[in-house]
């Protein structure tokens, strides 16, 4: 109910607004734009009894363009409900007797984002201040979270009582049916509405760990009133693909845009063209640019991709370079005002030319007396890929501008480089076949390593592979994790897996030839502290050596085992705690030794 509250008070103040402001006449047809907010209700049929989806809250935008009274539109909705363990936890026993008091509960909420296109119908009465409208959308939704866990932590068993693995769906197909009321004081107006939301495709998450998607331990009641939990789990090993649909209301403000005016040129006297000597009649006078137009586009030769940012030159037949300019978004570069002679068309995309195309004299013509346009295209035949990529700061959406960007194969003795620009883009030549790996280099920053396989990728079908790597800031003293650093049960032995990620480590020791770093390793609780010490330092120590054996000082590298001393949750001696929170507490680590 706050929500509803928030969004009544929202409508309130927005109305005084509108009120206060100058009338203006209402546009008919044209484009609106309306945002909202309000309460979803979930309609979940997924067979799961033990879990409930509470009201939540619905966010969204609309743009809608009307002629009479049909018009198309577009929704995003953005909607999050909460999803409740219903499993009786009060009175509940196990089957030897023992009353179960304490229980580990994970309750996931369900977060759910709809994009959808389609007609809309409207009624408009007389005035043109009310208007009564249905919305329909067909489109896609992502649909995540959800999971709920209850796990009994009285007797130390951990039996699993509750479970339901959630969803993690990125493009599940929807449908949504809308009824709108506005009443609009100017080109604003204030709405409120219902809507009906249907997601085709509803399968559940699978468990691979567990082994289900959904399960609950069953339950009787026994003569004393208490509910006693079976050893037994029942379980649903294949998910569910079930009905999931909510139902809404909402409230909002929305705004007309009005027609705009269009102011004619007049041209006041028509003169002689500078280009072909003639006086051209209305519209082809002074005020528009009198000649002919060069249109050129650039094309991939393999798949007809267009070639945006292509670099463009025309030259005439002196060899002068005559016009320069760039291909738009839709590989387009236009010349204007181009004096008739005989023209060679060059082009350049990643450093690579394209082949040239040519223009003759005799073409001119008829473009003139014509004011047309001359038509050409230049063509890209590079049998390699271009990646294009971006570089971002890890767990963020922060790009990284200036780093260095290397693509590698050592085997075939290929390296290539270049640096991100102010956004984090990048190009970079692929070739054919091979695989590579994909790497950045800048002060203070940490990189990933992409490994990048050019025959997963088909020339014919595709010029431009799409990728984004990422590089992590590096602060002194602040430790960063290494991944996939595990060893084996009482072991400090490097294995195979984890050498990629000491790998890295090293790239970002070459790169950074001053720093000199500390490989910190942890362990959990379990066990004594004294062995915790001994065994994280071995570790520490195997993973310096193997560091040193790549080609790294040994001054420059230390290695420190923490043991069971900096534990980054609750789960410390004593305490009770699922093996995946113990799993957070045994790590690598990296970190730049500050200089003193």
């Amino acid at each position: 109910m706050k929500y509803l509250k928030l969004i009544i008070l929202s409508i309130i103040g927005a109305c005084g607004t509108m009120r206060s402001q100058t009338s203006e006449p209402i546009s008919d047809k044209g484009l609106q734009f309306s945002i909202r907010a309000g309460l979803d209700k979930p309609l979940f049929n997924n067979n799961v009894p033990y879990v409930d989806y509470k009201i939540g809250l619905n966010l969204g935008v609309s743009l809608d363009y009307y002629w009479k009274w049909f018009g198309v539109g577009f929704d995003f909705d953005y909607l999050n409900n909460g999803a409740k363990n219903s499993y009786p936890l009060t009175n509940l026993f196990n089957s030897s007797g023992t009353q179960l008091t304490s229980f580990a509960v994970q309750e996931n909420k369900i977060t759910r984002m709809f994009y959808g296109f389609g007609p809309d119908f409207r009624y408009v009465s007389n005035s043109k201040k009310f208007q009564t409208e249905l919305n329909t959308r067909i489109g896609f939704s992502s649909i995540k979270g959800g999971e709920v866990e209850v796990v009994e932590t009285t007797t130390g068993s951990d039996q699993l009582l509750n479970y339901h693995a959630g969803y993690d769906l990125s493009s599940s197909l929807s449908a949504k049916a809308q009824l709108r009321f506005t009443y609009f004081f100017n080109n604003f107006g204030v709405h409120l509405g219902v809507y009906y939301l249907k997601h085709f495709d509803g399968t559940e998450l699978y468990n691979a760990t567990k082994g289900f998607s959904t399960g609950f331990a069953p339950f009787t009641t026994n003569q004393d009133g208490g509910i006693v939990a079976d050893e037994t789990f029942a379980f649903r090993k294949e998910p569910c693909d079930c009905d999931l649909a909510s139902m809404g209301v909402f409230a909002g403000i929305t705004f007309k845009f009005p027609k705009k005016v269009k102011e004619e040129k007049v041209c006041a006297q028509c003169v002689e063209c500078t280009v072909c000597g003639k006086t051209h009649a209305l519209p082809m006078c002074a005020c528009q640019v009198c000649g002919c137009k060069l249109s050129i586009t650039a094309k991939d030769k393999f798949t007809h991709e267009i070639l945006p940012d292509t670099d463009v030159v025309l030259v005439n037949s002196s060899a002068q370079t005559i016009n320069s300019g760039k291909t738009n978004g839709f590989g387009v570069v236009v010349f204007d005002n181009v004096k008739p002679d005989n023209y060679t068309i060059k082009g350049l995309l990643n450093t690579v030319s394209l082949e040239d195309g040519s223009i003759a004299k005799s073409e001119f013509a008829s473009c003139q007396a014509n004011n047309g346009v001359i038509a050409k295209e230049i063509i890209y035949s590079d049998r390699n890929f271009i990646i294009k990529g971006r570089a971002f700061e890890c767990n963020s959406t922060i790009p990284i501008a200036g780093i260095n960007v290397t693509l590698e194969n050592k085997e075939l003795a290929i390296k290539k480089s270049t640096m991100t620009d102010a956004q984090g883009n990048f190009l970079l030549q692929l070739p054919e076949t091979g695989v590579f790996e994909l790497y950045g280099r800048k002060e203070s920053y940490f990189s990933q390593i992409e490994r990048v396989t050019a025959s997963n990728y088909n020339r014919d079908k595709n010029l431009f592979v799409q990728l984004e790597m990422c590089a992590e800031k590096v602060d002194c003293g602040k430790g960063l994790g290494l991944k996939n650093i595990l060893f084996d049960l009482d072991k400090y032995v490097i294995k195979e897996s984890a050498k990629p990620e000491l790998n890295r480590l090293v790239r970002f020791m070459l790169d950074n030839p001053t720093v000199k770093v500390e490989v910190g390793s942890h362990t959990d609780c379990r066990s004594s502290h004294a062995y915790n010490k001994k065994l994280s330092q071995n570790r520490a120590n195997a993973s310096v050596d193997y560091v040193v054996s790549q080609g790294i000082e040994r001054s420059r590298i230390t290695g420190k085992g923490y043991g069971e001393t900096v534990l980054l949750n609750e789960c410390a001696d004593g305490v009770k705690c699922l093996e995946s929170q113990h799993d957070i507490n045994r790590r690598t680590e990296m970190k730049v030794i500050c200089p003193e």
